[in-house]
């Protein structure tokens, strides 16, 4: 990310906020989608204690890279320059998906994606940084091996991972190339003590930013295993707390302060706050599935078109999309993975200064041969 993608992406932002107040008031829609998300595929090649994808017996019928591009460029007609984030299953696994995040980048449209690692070779991180993403986001959900590789269930996972992020780092260097490199962890009962010791190992490691958000409901382990019970949110309060003073020290959290600070309600399934409220999520995410087919909202709220047979445009003003806007700005779910979250004009600002900031050009000593 560079100032002017950062300044044409937070003047859009801004145009959103005004046009999302005066739907709130008046009920007029001049919104547009501003966050896009594109689930690449389903096909993973871990088996995440906390994840169903894995565990599927028929996969969606996936999108072909053509079919993406054609999609991608509907939606630039729509909105103008964007940014989206493509994640899986594992992205990595589709054919053609670096290939994509090439043609995104000489098409201007600031693409992301979110990896396990598993595939960060030397050579992948070549053509990785050579296709000049926005962000790379590596799922690690602890410090160490032992409960990392446990809770992805991929041994040798972490040591592959953490010799991905030095290639990034190292490519990024020598490419002379600047995007975000941040660490995603899934914060639950068996991790979330380790949380400072993972900002301190992202930093260390050559990271730039670590988001964390909570486990939800899911899977049978999440409910057994994984959900901090109410006898540990004291002292999973206490870790917040110093997350948060962390950050105010000035860690590398991206995740916003208010977001920290409700995990716990998280855990005790309380509604979202009025501060969190109302949620605006249906008035400014665009969710693209492998098979093309779009949500607003996926935590109960129906598909709203397919980015295969309909433009953009059709899809966000279609009589789906307006019920379904209708039904998120009255949802009172508290909602904190980082699709779902909301986040203030402010936040976003805050965060884009964060990245920006972290993902400056950084000296690495050659590797030993």
């Amino acid at each position: 990310m560079n100032l002017t993608t950062l300044a044409t992406l937070g003047w859009k932002h801004t145009q959103n906020a005004l046009a999302e107040g005066i739907y709130l008031k008046t009920g007029y829609d001049a919104t547009k989608p501003i966050t896009f998300y594109g689930e690449i595929n389903e096909r993973c090649n871990a088996k995440c204690r906390y994840c169903g994808y894995w565990r599927i017996k028929d996969f969606a019928t996936e999108m072909t890279i053509d079919e993406w591009e054609r999609g991608l460029l509907s939606i630039k007609d729509f909105v103008g320059k964007f940014s989206i984030n493509f994640s899986g299953g594992e992205g990595f696994i589709k054919p053609g998906m670096m290939e994509l995040l090439s043609w995104c980048n000489r098409n201007d449209i600031s693409a992301g994606i979110t990896t396990n690692g598993s595939a960060l070779t030397e050579r992948n991180a070549q053509k990785l940084v050579a296709a000049k993403p926005l962000n790379v986001n590596i799922s690690v959900d602890a410090p160490s091996a032992e409960l990392h590789d446990y809770l992805r269930g991929y041994p040798g996972l972490f040591e592959k991972l953490s010799r991905g992020i030095k290639y990034i780092v190292e490519e990024r260097a020598r490419q002379r190339v600047t995007f975000s490199i941040i660490i995603k962890p899934t914060v639950n009962a068996l991790n979330f003590r380790l949380m400072p010791d993972l900002v301190e190992w992202a930093k260390a490691i050559g990271a730039d930013c670590v988001y964390p958000e909570p486990v939800c409901l899911w899977t049978p382990e999440t409910y057994d295993e994984l959900w901090i019970k109410e006898a540990e949110l004291p002292e999973f309060e206490r870790v917040v707390h110093r997350l948060i003073e962390m950050r105010r020290a000035g860690a590398p959290i991206l995740t916003a302060e208010l977001l920290l600070s409700l995990m716990p309600d998280h855990f005790r399934k309380k509604k979202a706050p009025p501060e969190a409220m109302p949620c605006r999520i249906g008035m400014r995410s665009f969710m693209i599935l492998a098979n093309g087919n779009v949500y607003l909202c996926h935590r109960g709220f129906p598909v709203v078109g397919s980015l295969k047979t309909q433009t953009a445009r059709e899809i966000w003003y279609g009589a789906k999309a307006q019920e379904v806007r209708k039904q998120t700005v009255a949802c009172q779910q508290l909602c904190l993975g980082s699709c779902l979250s909301q986040k203030t004009l402010a936040d976003k600002i805050k965060m884009g200064l964060l990245l920006l900031k972290n993902a400056r050009l950084k000296h690495v000593p050659a590797r030993q041969a």
